[in-house]
């Protein structure tokens, strides 16, 4: 009596995933666009480099406003996005902050690439005190991060270009923190116009008290309770595009400050 010959079993076909991790459980695209990060920063670099020697040729007394127009268009740029799509990128805020510490270190090192004087010190420092004047209102969710980052990447730029002894006499954190005030108004009045157009006069009222309660609680230190009050009304509120009256603050304050220093 035969014995049939013994069947062998194929091994299981390793299959790969179909989002990949890496071993840190971090998503590979987000690596990756995390990596070009520095690279879309030199870019950066580079205009401002360019945009300083263009209006040395056109303009070739006074002041060199060339790195100011490339962070404008920065600005413009992540307005424009944030008004289509209700949401600033990391692809344009990223880089800025990181390009702006760039010039700050280039301008310690003696290398002349644009018109700025300040170092990365103060263009760090600039960084900073952009995040901490928006926080409160990250904090309760009345903007979102993306307009967080594109204010510190405003900073870091004056940060990198007026520093702490200008020609002109403006001190970087001065002019984080007016461009801020000039965008707190003009957000204040496309708040307003936007309560104007919808006729809900109670319901914006009620919810102004909210915010300034949770305000309240955020300066005396109680940032959790304030947060979870304030995302627990989030379904209610209406989503507004912060990053053009930002935007549009800041370039208002740059221009204001560059007519009186014509």
């Amino acid at each position: 009596m035969s014995q049939s010959a013994p069947v062998l079993e194929q091994p299981m076909p390793l299959t790969c995933p179909a989002n990949p991790e890496d071993s840190l459980g971090l998503d590979r695209a987000f690596l990756l666009q995390m990596a070009r990060m520095p690279l879309v920063a030199l870019l950066w670099v580079a205009a401002s480099w360019v945009a300083s020697q263009v209006w040395a040729a056109l303009w070739p007394i006074g002041l060199n406003a060339g790195p100011l127009v490339v962070v404008c268009f920065g600005m413009i740029l992540a307005a424009f996005i944030d008004g289509w799509a209700l949401k600033v990128p990391n692809w344009i805020t990223l880089p800025l902050i990181l390009s702006g510490w760039m010039l700050g270190a280039l301008h310690d090192f003696g290398l002349a690439v644009d018109a700025g004087r300040g170092g990365f010190g103060i263009a760090f420092l600039a960084t900073v005190v952009g995040f901490v004047l928006l926080f409160p209102m990250l904090a309760i969710r009345g903007v979102g991060e993306g307009d967080v980052k594109m204010q510190m990447g405003f900073g870091a730029w004056v940060g990198a270009y007026f520093g702490t002894t200008h020609e002109s006499g403006l001190h970087a954190l001065g002019v984080v923190f007016w461009a801020f005030a000039f965008g707190a108004i003009v957000g204040g009045a496309f708040g307003l116009v936007i309560i104007l157009l919808r006729r809900r006069f109670g319901e914006n009222a009620s919810m102004l008290r909210d915010i300034f309660a949770d305000l309240r609680m955020i300066g005396s230190g109680q940032i959790t309770a304030a947060t979870q009050q304030a995302q627990a009304r989030r379904a209610r509120w209406t989503k507004l595009p912060y990053g053009i009256p930002l935007c549009v603050g800041f370039i208002m304050y740059l221009l204001y400050m560059l007519v009186l220093m014509a």
